[in-house]
């Protein structure tokens, strides 16, 4: 198994069955955190990259099974914010220091392309990267996003078991969330996607497919979390996704490609009070605050006690485990440069 571990750093290169192998053997996690840990800094460095997080509406025309925010969830209290409310929010995560402002929705069609191409023209004069997280949208509002100066574009995969996610998202199309995927690189956006770990019929099998889906796309980013169910959804009953399983999953994750940006999610630090240090000892290079107002903070509920970042503990935090905090946009060409002279 370590021979595994030292292959996977070594090429960056593991086939399904070696990828299974590691995530079933439990015995191995400390050297497989330790590894992933020395190719993140090989790579990218000590520095942890923060991106102010907008959440600027909770509506959503989509019915995942895990959300919190799902169009048929009635109990959700709805928001949007208008295009000053997210200037403003803006604007102060630029004062205050931030590189990158992420801005985050339900899939809600009333922000249009035309709409949000405004929106982030008017970010882009704070000298900021933009990164969107809006769902899937066509070829050509992806493309005016693009030309209006969005740098980076956040999907989720969430699971490429076909079966399974047809199960997790109705009515959804698995071939068009691919699509939108291979369009966003094709446009030039760094783009990220991820998945969840624990949702109810997934295998240790599908963890590695996924893994490699990552690596076939080359994708930019990775986001990666553990299910924790909402109590206003059909999975209510379910049990949380396993801390450690989705930490291993984000490690393999760095040691396949190990130049990209990788957050340590909020949802680690939900399950464990030590889990972002956790994720950001075992690959993890990002760490994104939400900056939304908060008197609708509460209401951008994908699920429960989503836990906050206090500037100045994540700081403290991070100088006790020898990391600092960027002030770069922290691109992923910025990354491959750094490994580049760095090994």
């Amino acid at each position: 198994m370590q021979r595994l571990i030292e292959k996977a750093e070594l090429t960056h290169c593991l086939t399904r069955n070696e990828l299974v192998k590691i995530l079933s053997d439990d015995g191995v996690n400390e050297e497989l955190f330790n590894v992933a840990d020395r190719t993140r800094k090989a790579y990218v460095g000590d520095e942890v990259h923060l991106r102010a997080l907008i959440e600027f509406s909770n509506y959503c025309r989509c019915n995942c099974l895990y959300c919190g925010i799902r169009a048929e969830n009635n109990l959700v209290e709805r928001y949007r914010l208008n295009k000053k409310q997210i200037l403003q929010l803006a604007q102060h995560a630029s004062v205050f220091g931030y590189k990158t402002v992420v801005l985050q929705s339900g899939e809600d069609l009333t922000f249009n392309a035309g709409y949000l191409a405004e929106i982030i023209a008017e970010i882009k004069k704070l000298d900021v990267a933009v990164t969107l997280s809006i769902g899937e949208r066509s070829y050509e509002e992806y493309k005016l996003l693009k030309d209006s100066g969005a740098d980076r574009f956040l999907l989720r995969i969430e699971t490429t078991d076909k079966v399974l996610y047809k199960k997790m998202h109705p009515k959804a199309d698995f071939e068009n969330r691919k699509r939108c995927l291979h369009d966003l690189k094709k446009l030039g956006f760094e783009t990220g996607t991820g998945c969840l770990v624990g949702l109810p019929g997934q295998t240790i099998e599908s963890l590695a497919d996924d893994i490699l889906f990552f690596k076939e796309l080359d994708a930019d980013m990775i986001g990666i979390g553990p299910l924790i169910p909402h109590p206003h959804t059909p999975l209510k009953d379910c049990e949380c996704g396993n801390l450690m399983l989705a930490l291993k999953v984000m490690a393999l994750t760095r040691l396949l490609l190990p130049d990209i940006n990788i957050p340590a999610t909020t949802a680690m630090e939900t399950l464990n009070p030590h889990g972002r240090i956790m994720a950001l000892q075992a690959g993890a290079n990002v760490v994104m605050p939400n900056v939304t107002a908060e008197d609708v903070r509460g209401k951008y509920e994908i699920y429960p006690n989503k836990v906050g970042v206090n500037y100045d503990e994540l700081s403290k935090k991070l100088n006790q485990i020898g990391r600092t905090i960027s002030h770069k946009k922290g691109s992923r060409g910025q990354q491959q440069q750094y490994g580049k002279e760095n090994l």
